[in-house]
């Protein structure tokens, strides 16, 4: 009952913009100029940023992810893998601020370093949402290769496969719907990260020209918007529409990793 009524409260707050306001959807989606103090609605960059930021620490983050989920559980020795697991399950848990932390002290400086410019935009942003998904994703694909029965690898071993040939051949793919799953469950979380990603982006509402350049997610912008808005005028109902398409786009995530994980369990 209360996630149908957040549903429904975001909902109704979300469409307000295009309903009281004559605001047309096409227009909000699909215009780059973002100025609402001026009567200009188009989330087009703020979409383009977010999506940007999500895919590329995805790209980046699954193969770190595998090969450090393969050598915790088919490489490293059972003593260090009881100490490397539980470190990456505590690194899961630590604060987002923290991630934003260390982006705006060490990412920043070193890409404004290598780059020029004030080190500010994707290429920040998506360093930091590769710290915070990296952990997530390597737990859930070493659960995923340690659901690969035992007998798997016993009878790739048997045929005369070595252990490389074993791990890229039976062991990967027999797992590759978890992860898969995993995947998508980490760029979910980058989609909707705020705090870490506010940090280091530089909050400038265009669209986005290059990696360096300052720029500005959905997220981004509702939590520094939204608290210098009166509520019910445009300019609000604006932000409510963005809040909308975070919406949207988390339940689109969460019905692909539902997909996927029943695709698996099939």
């Amino acid at each position: 009952g209360l996630v149908l009524a957040i549903l429904v409260f975001l909902t109704v707050k979300g469409i307000a913009l295009f309903t009281d306001n004559g605001v047309s959807v096409w227009h909000f989606l699909s215009q780059t100029d973002w100025q609402p103090s001026h009567q200009h609605y188009g989330a087009l960059p703020m979409i383009t940023t977010s999506f940007s930021v999500t895919i590329l620490a995805g790209i980046v983050a699954l193969p770190l992810a595998l090969v450090v989920a393969v050598a915790i559980t088919e490489i490293l020795p059972k003593k260090m893998t009881g100490l490397f697991q539980p470190l990456i399950e505590l690194l899961v848990g630590v604060p987002s601020v923290v991630y934003g932390y260390l982006g705006l002290t060490i990412i920043v400086p070193e890409i404004q370093h290598l780059f020029g410019g004030t080190g500010f935009g994707i290429l920040a942003a998506t360093g930091v949402l590769f710290l915070m998904i990296l952990p997530t994703m390597t737990s859930m694909t070493v659960d995923s290769l340690n659901a690969v029965p035992q007998k798997y690898r016993q009878a790739s071993a048997g045929l005369g496969a070595t252990r490389w040939q074993t791990i890229s051949r039976v062991i990967i793919p027999s797992a590759k719907d978890g992860i898969l799953t995993a995947a998508v469950f980490g760029m979910a979380r980058a989609f909707g990260e705020a705090l870490a990603v506010q940090m280091v982006i530089g909050n400038t509402a265009v669209m986005p020209k290059g990696l360096v350049e300052s720029s500005a997610t959905l997220t981004s912008v509702l939590t520094t918007g939204i608290g210098n808005s009166v509520m019910g005028t445009a300019d609000n109902n604006a932000l409510w529409s963005l809040a909308l398409i975070l919406l949207v786009m988390s339940l689109a995530f969460n019905l692909l990793i539902h997909l996927v994980s029943k695709k698996g369990v099939a």
